[in-house]
């Protein structure tokens, strides 16, 4: 199978490339040089700008749309032409060109209100995003039902959590529970909830680029202890297989 992954520089891009190199006949479309070699297509430009997008979608099997501006608080203008603009031209240049699997990456602020007020969040609970970069991964996946029921497209959303690209994340909860860094939205225990691993985040991209559903939103987090999300259905449908947990790392 050949992929189209955006945002391929990104921490979830790069470890789902380097897990899946042997898997997938990856194509990359990146906004910037790759921060470590690649054997591989590659093309280079802004998912905001389409002809761009349709270059690069020509030719391949399936898409992972990682490319978006991911600060919470991301300026307006950054969130329009990234997420929203750039969202809608790699769906078009999907239907375009005759790609019939997506792999679209939400994420926990779709309904980060929720996190906040609820012990945990099931697959059933409205959206409720807590930011304007949650209101433009809300529209994408809107887009995505619109996309699969319309053109036949079939389009998985996953609402990731907390992914860092890290071998040992233990500094990172600890620099949180220390007061450190604080979240724009979240306390340290949320965090802890929200967790995923890089691994275990590329796995999930793999299960769903693997699986039948014609479309679907499910949850992304490791197997933590104290989930912030359901994460039943995403193992029932996808067949995911989380392994690591975020406690196993509290190392403080």
């Amino acid at each position: 199978m050949k992929v189209l992954v955006t945002g391929a520089s990104g921490r979830i891009g790069r470890t789902f490339i380097r897990e899946y190199r042997n898997y997938y006949f990856f194509r990359l479309m990146l906004h910037k040089k790759p921060l470590e070699a690649f054997e591989g297509e590659v093309f280079y430009g802004d998912v905001s700008d389409f002809d761009s997008v349709l270059k690069a979608v020509e030719g391949v099997d399936a898409i992972v749309h990682l490319a978006a501006d991911a600060r919470v608080e991301a300026e307006w203008n950054s969130i329009l032409y990234t997420n929203i603009i750039g969202t809608y031209n790699v769906f078009e240049a999907a239907r375009l060109s005759n790609v019939k699997k997506i792999v679209y990456a939400s994420s926990n602020h779709a309904c980060g209100t929720l996190v906040n007020e609820m012990d945990i969040v099931g697959p059933d609970a409205p959206i409720a995003p807590d930011s304007l970069y949650g209101v433009s991964k809300v529209f994408g996946e809107a887009l995505a039902h619109y996309y699969s029921k319309k053109h036949g497209i079939s389009i998985i959303c996953l609402r990731i959590g907390i992914c860092r690209d890290l071998d040992d994340p233990s500094q990172f909860f600890k620099e949180y529970f220390s007061g450190v860094k604080v979240h724009p939205t979240y306390s340290p225990e949320k965090i802890l909830g929200l967790w995923i691993s890089a691994s275990d985040m590329a796995q999930l991209i793999h299960r769903s680029l693997e699986s039948n559903i014609k479309f679907g939103i499910f949850y992304g987090i490791s197997n933590n202890r104290h989930p912030a999300f359901d994460i039943s259905e995403t193992k029932a449908e996808l067949g995911y297989e989380p392994k690591d947990c975020a406690e196993d790392h509290l190392k403080f």
